[in-house]
């Protein structure tokens, strides 16, 4: 009995000892298993710390490279000519993509299917609203910038589309339509420029007026379509008998008017001359009515016939009215008498 009680404790201590020791253990399995826990929570974080820079570099770099693009935009829509807007076009992303060279050139340019089958270019076709105007030729450019390319490509084509209608709206506003001159208030302002250029570099400046003689007789007789015709006729004959320097307009009705720039009394009156003979030879046509038109013209020079616009214009008129006077179909110059 002695001997197997203590035998008993032993084999209890034992077991109690041997259950501690698996706690313990089990413990420090957990705590392990808590720590690498930790550890890939914080690897975790880290990893999305880093993702998030990342992304973030990113973001940031697409963010920097729209503005980029908006302002290279902004500045190609600003341009009011097609070669202004292809030259900030191709500064500007030739820094940005990296191509070697830009050109611009015609659809029906020659070396078009030379630069298709050659891998050294790159070509974006420019549609404008009637079909195609153009390609942009670029040489040089990673094929990674292609994509980038493409989208200012498209803006430089609404770019031209814009200069071309506000061109167009410019030529509309400055332009008679029915004889196709000038407006009398755009021939006015090109007046006082070419007179300021003249006071400011010492040359003559020479102002011509052009009736058409009978105008309301053949305008009552014959309607409102002869009138508009020989008028339409008139203007046709004074563009076609001037200069590319000369600006002529439509003064109102059926007077019109001629500036004609670095010109004296003598090449005046030559100019005049041809205007009024080439009218003169004229025959102009209506529907079945067929007429036979001329013009009287007065002409007044600076600075011999004044330094205003009023002054010249009101002597050029004077000069007109006196050749209504002395019969029609002739030229009258102010201040001198034939």
């Amino acid at each position: 009995m002695t001997i197997v009680m203590p035998l008993a404790v032993m084999i209890y201590v034992a077991l109690v000892a041997y259950c501690a020791r698996k706690v313990v253990e089990a413990l420090e399995l957990k705590q392990q298993d808590q720590i690498l826990e930790e550890s890939a929570r914080s690897q975790s974080l880290v990893n999305q710390k880093e993702s998030f820079y990342v992304e973030r570099l990113r973001l940031e770099n697409e963010v920097l490279e729209i503005l980029t693009l908006y302002e290279i935009t902004k500045e190609i829509t600003q341009s009011l000519g097609e070669k202004e807007a292809f030259e900030i076009f191709k500064s500007k992303l030739g820094d940005h993509v990296g191509f070697t060279d830009c050109s611009l050139v015609h659809p029906l340019c020659d070396e078009i299917n030379d630069y298709k089958k050659s891998t050294d270019y790159f070509l974006f076709a420019l549609q404008g609203k009637t079909g195609q105007i153009g390609y942009l030729v670029v040489k040089g450019m990673p094929q990674a910038h292609h994509e980038k390319f493409t989208i200012l490509g498209h803006q430089f084509a609404l770019a031209l589309r814009r200069i071309k209608l506000y061109h167009e709206i410019e030529r509309i506003a400055i332009t008679d339509s029915l004889t196709e001159l000038h407006t009398r208030r755009y021939a006015i302002e090109r007046f006082q420029e070419e007179l300021k250029r003249s006071q400011a570099r010492g040359m003559k400046l020479s102002f011509l007026m052009i009736d058409v003689d009978y105008f309301k007789t053949f305008n009552d007789q014959q309607g409102h379509l002869m009138g508009d015709q020989i008028l339409r006729e008139v203007g046709k004959l004074i563009r076609e008998n001037t200069r590319e320097i000369d600006i002529a307009g439509r003064f109102g009705g059926e007077e019109f008017c001629v500036i004609l720039p670095d010109t004296d009394r003598s090449g005046a009156r030559f100019a005049a001359e041809r205007i009024r003979q080439a009218v003169e030879a004229s025959a102009i046509k209506a529907y079945d009515a067929e007429v036979k038109i001329t013009v009287s013209l007065g002409v007044a020079t600076y600075p011999e016939d004044g330094t205003r616009i009023e002054e010249l214009t009101d002597k050029a008129d004077w000069a007109l009215y006196r050749a209504k006077r002395e019969g029609r179909n002739r030229i009258c110059v102010f201040g001198i008498y034939d």
